[in-house]
């Protein structure tokens, strides 16, 4: 009995620990990125026609911290995916210890892709519809905090989606699903993914279009990707049960 409470107390000062490096690599990515905001807001709004206005003082803290936060984000997850895995690895076979390991930048770089993506394509496309949509009602002004929300609105949302491929391989490496489940889950999959377009896009047919086909394609992807893994995971598994079949075998004689 002890000694399992000994352990659980190991886990947790584990677990302390790499939660105070996550939150460390947190704060120094937040600094970094918080020196370096009127570069990078300078490069935001380089294509608009009008200037960004502010409502008061505390809008422009708060662009401060909005394009921090999504610096130290990028920044904190490959941090975070390694604690993660130094984390588990005692628990991990020594095949699945190398395999999770090569998930990490897999991560930190389809983040960026997914954040490019959201920039470059759905962002444009959305703001150039939305301002065509008033046509000449209205008077086309926006405030820095508006502005810079509705760019968060359109990336961070698939910078994170764009790790569902990276993410579903690291569990299916795992045996926590395999390709069949997805594939037999896909339409509630498929209703679920439509829901979170629909949501995080703005109101209109064609926003929610031009976000729900990337997102199941995502899906579909994933799919595949989870074959490959799962059927290299058998192979290597089966690879190393024969060795180590063979090795007690050669240990007897």
């Amino acid at each position: 009995m002890e000694d399992k409470e000994l352990n659980v107390v190991d886990h947790l000062d584990e677990l302390r620990k790499r939660l105070i490096i996550t939150v460390f690599a947190f704060l120094v990515f937040f600094v970094v990125g918080f020196l370096f905001v009127e570069e990078i807001y300078q490069f935001f709004v380089r294509d608009l026609d009008v200037k960004l206005v502010v409502l008061g003082p505390s809008d422009i803290v708060w662009i401060y911290f909005m394009i921090a936060t999504v610096i130290a984000v990028a920044g904190t997850i490959p941090v975070l995916a390694t604690q993660i895995w130094l984390f588990v690895k005692p628990a991990l076979k020594p095949i699945e210890r190398k395999v999770t390991l090569s998930y990490i930048p897999a991560l930190f770089i389809l983040f960026i892709v997914g954040l490019l993506f959201g920039y470059f394509v759905i962002f444009p496309t959305v703001l150039n519809f939305l301002i065509e949509l008033s046509g000449e009602m209205v008077a086309t002004n926006f405030t820095a905090d508006k502005y810079f929300r509705f760019i968060m609105t359109m990336t961070i949302p698939f910078g994170v989606l764009f790790l569902m491929p990276v993410v579903v391989m690291f569990l299916t490496s795992l045996g926590i699903i395999n390709p069949y489940v997805l594939s037999k889950v896909r339409k509630y999959a498929y209703f679920v993914l439509v829901v979170i377009a629909v949501v995080i896009s703005p109101p209109d047919m064609m926003s929610d279009f031009l976000v729900t086909i990337p997102l199941l394609f995502l899906y579909e992807i994933s799919i595949n990707l989870s074959k490959v893994v799962y059927k290299r995971k058998l192979k290597k598994e089966k690879e190393w049960e024969t060795q180590m079949e063979y090795d007690k075998e050669d240990k007897d004689s």
